[in-house]
């Protein structure tokens, strides 16, 4: 659910949007004078502003510029009536996440806003740059301190002032488009336009268009020909976005792009001519997608002349306890908390959880358990996290449960066998618990679920239990 600041001063057209952004589940707040939407933005929190550029009292440009202002990370989406590209390229240029002319298309407004909701949370999800990057750019600071952002950081000060392509590999979730906008802001060409553009969110059959715009006449309804996000990042940068969807037609137009910065417009002859700067990102195997033939091998080996690989969070977990920190202190101030503390044992368990959401699923779970914790300390019940095997908590903690943790589990289980569980009591409750553990995970093959039900437990109560009782299944033992 996000909040949404939506400006028009026209009624009709204002509780038409209304209606339409709250179906899809959003929290609006309207107004039809720019000058309140300013209050309004200095008052509230916002994940986006949707807003005309012609207002009374105050413009959509003032209002942009507010918005900087408050938060730069907030996208801000704006409408025109006018016909005129001149006054939506200028509000790109200052800072505007898109645009959308009137009669406003709600299918495509919709997808603008989601796209710029999902830019909003990679911008304070991830983890890119230190103090000083963020200070540039504007962005909230940045929490981590793992080697491999380290030497990302490293690369970026060598790759962003010169103007090689950029290739952004990683899992979604990593903050691709986070880094960037980095490269963008660190180069020269950080006061022209960063245009991103997300290649799997549009159709196939739109995606060209949005591209390399179009001229008049060239299909039905297209009344006025219209620039496509390569001239809107004239000078700029261009950031595609899951560059791997992109079908074959369009692949080989691009390809045409790179090697001479000329293209044509559909339904034109006239040679267009930008200078741009192009970053793509994916989260796909591209080399097996050139050997599959879905991918040419001659627009990948353009677009990957500098490639850089975002870590998911699961490699860079000494981070983990500095990020939670950072999400914990975040929504305490919003929930109006006092200052939470994790216990060891909660700690313990988020960085031994795989996290395969990334630092989207962290700020979720923290989000969460500030909501649910009622004392000042968040436990292990607070964080909610779904269920492991024990084979994938091995695989977590870097231990091959089919190989030698297994063998070492089941050797030790077979052993305490020939014992008799009486003495096991007697030497002590806490022993006779992992007895039983150890025996309810051996009978459900490391099935945290089965044993779950085999001792009557939770599967939240059975691993708070393994981390407080420290199982480990390569060297298991009594105490």
């Amino acid at each position: 659910m996000s909040r949404i600041l939506l400006v028009e001063d026209k009624d009709s057209l204002r509780e038409v949007l209304k209606k339409t952004l709250k179906s899809e589940g959003h929290l609006v707040d309207d107004t039809p004078s720019g000058r309140a939407a300013i209050s309004m933005l200095n008052q509230k929190g916002y994940d986006l502003v949707l807003t005309d550029l012609r207002l009374p009292e105050a413009d959509g440009h003032q209002i942009l510029k507010a918005t900087m202002e408050v938060d730069a990370s907030i996208p801000v989406i704006v409408m025109t009536a006018y016909g005129t590209i001149e006054d939506a390229v200028l509000a790109m240029k200052e800072g505007a996440f898109d645009y959308i002319s009137k009669p406003v298309d709600t299918d495509h407004l919709l997808l603008l806003i989601d796209r710029g909701i999902r830019q909003r949370n990679l911008l304070t999800e991830n983890i890119i740059l230190k103090e000083e990057f963020s200070e540039k750019l504007g962005f909230p600071k940045i929490v981590g301190e793992h080697e491999k952002i380290k030497d990302i950081e490293a690369e970026i000060k060598k790759i962003a002032p010169t103007d090689a392509t950029v290739l952004l590999l990683g899992e979604s979730g990593t903050g691709k488009e986070l880094f960037a906008r980095a490269v963008h802001f660190l180069s020269k060409r950080k006061n022209e336009p960063f245009v991103p553009i997300n290649c799997a969110a549009i159709p196939e059959t739109l995606l060209e268009n949005e591209l390399f715009g179009h001229e008049k006449g060239a299909y039905t309804g297209a009344h006025t020909s219209r620039m496509g996000r390569f001239e809107m990042a004239h000078r700029g940068t261009i950031f595609l976005d899951e560059i791997g969807d992109l079908a074959h037609n369009v692949q080989v137009k691009l390809l045409r792009v790179i090697e001479t910065k000329k293209f044509e417009k559909i339904g034109g002859t006239r040679t267009v001519e930008v200078d741009v700067r192009i970053i793509a990102a994916t989260n796909r195997n591209l080399k097996k997608s050139v050997e599959e033939g879905k991918f040419r091998e001659d627009l990948y080996y353009r677009i990957s002349v500098v490639p850089v690989l975002i870590p998911p969070l699961r490699e860079r977990k000494s981070d983990i306890h500095l990020l939670a920190r950072h999400f914990i202190e975040k929504f305490s101030r919003e929930f109006r908390k006092k200052n939470l503390k994790l216990t060891d044992g909660a700690l313990k368990t988020l960085e031994s959880y795989h996290w395969p959401g990334n630092i989207r699923e962290l700020e979720n779970c923290m989000e969460r358990a500030v909501i649910l914790v009622e004392g000042d300390l968040i436990k292990i019940e607070h964080l909610n996290l779904p269920g492991q095997t024990l084979a994938e908590w091995c695989i977590s903690k870097g231990i091959g449960w089919r190989n030698e943790a297994r063998l070492a589990f089941e050797g030790f289980i077979a052993s305490l066998k020939e014992k008799d569980l009486q003495e096991a009591r007697d030497a002590g409750a806490g022993v006779a618990e992992k007895f039983k553990i150890f025996l309810a995970l051996n009978d459900a093959q490391g099935d945290m679920k089965e044993a779950s039900k085999i001792l009557g437990l939770s599967e939240t109560e059975l691993y708070t239990k393994i981390i407080e009782l420290g199982i480990d299944p390569l060297k298991p033992s009594l105490p």
